[in-house]
């Protein structure tokens, strides 16, 4: 008996300790902080509580995506109490930012209620009077902010270029006539694009009010930066924090992943529904 005792004792001292598994979180919260980060890979971030938000099939209105492709993208969230800052990450094995025909880019967004309400608009772009912000993030913006010149031989690594009319020599740079000249060829510049031509930040403001109603916000004054890690994106927005939103106040956030090389644009994108967002006071 005394050796099967042994025998027991040892058995149970060999097994591994129980760990405490840390439960998941179940809200986006945002840590109040005196200086927001710069940058995805700032070690700032790593104070912040990360939420897992799983994707959805965006199969509700055209044009549906049918086929799953990115399964979750991991937030975090600092706030200085006037701006909210959010870092996305995901996995995406392919580089997609050249612009072109048949070429599909790598992106992601947030989408905040304009408006506190304890019952928020869908989450299908808001809808009519119910008004929401979204910042949106694109791969070919990041890369012109990172270096790459805006014209066709970066696109085009094989092109041979003979002339630009609006680089004639017989034209003053910054002259009238070369600024004429240089709006007729670059039309979508010239009609105020914001899809095109170079940029101070990669990310852009819209509101809409529902399927179908997206529109620029200029005025947004969103910020950005994205970062290739190992095996995936991971992105810096900044934005204004909701307005009356404080501590003991939630709202919620939406987000959304565009995977170029799944051929995902417009409204074929993996998706969330609404996540509540709250604040957190940093300890004293």
């Amino acid at each position: 008996m005394r050796s099967h005792a042994l025998v027991l004792v040892l058995a149970f001292a060999a097994l591994p300790a129980c760990r405490q598994v840390a439960p998941l979180a179940s809200e986006v919260v945002a840590l109040k902080v005196a200086q927001l980060p710069s940058a995805p890979g700032d070690g700032a971030w790593n104070a912040a509580s990360e939420y897992t938000a799983k994707l959805l099939l965006q199969d509700l209105v055209d044009p549906r995506l049918m086929k799953p492709s990115t399964q979750e993208v991991k937030v975090r969230a600092l706030t200085n109490g006037t701006q909210l800052a959010l870092r996305l990450s995901w996995l995406d094995s392919q580089v997609n930012d050249l612009p072109g025909p048949g070429r599909f880019l790598d992106g992601c967004a947030i989408q905040i209620p304009r408006a506190l309400e304890a019952n928020p608009p869908d989450p299908q772009m808001g809808q009519a009077g119910r008004t929401v912000d979204i910042a949106f993030w694109r791969a070919d913006w990041q890369a012109t902010m990172n270096g790459r010149k805006d014209e066709i031989r970066s696109i085009y690594p094989n092109a041979a270029v003979d002339h630009y009319p609006f680089e004639a020599k017989s034209l003053d740079p910054g002259s009238a006539a070369q600024r004429e000249m240089a709006s007729r060829y670059a039309p979508a510049q010239a009609v105020g694009n914001r899809r095109v031509g170079p940029r101070e930040f990669p990310v852009e403001d819209m509101i809409a009010e529902g399927p179908g109603t997206l529109s620029p916000n200029p005025g947004g004054g969103s910020r950005g930066r994205g970062e290739r890690t190992e095996g995936g994106w991971s992105v810096l927005i900044v934005r204004k924090a909701p307005e009356g939103w404080e501590p003991k106040i939630r709202t919620q956030i939406a987000f959304a992943v565009w995977e170029g090389s799944a051929k995902e644009a417009g409204g074929r994108k993996m998706r969330t529904g609404w996540v509540p967002l709250s604040m957190k006071e940093t300890a004293p």
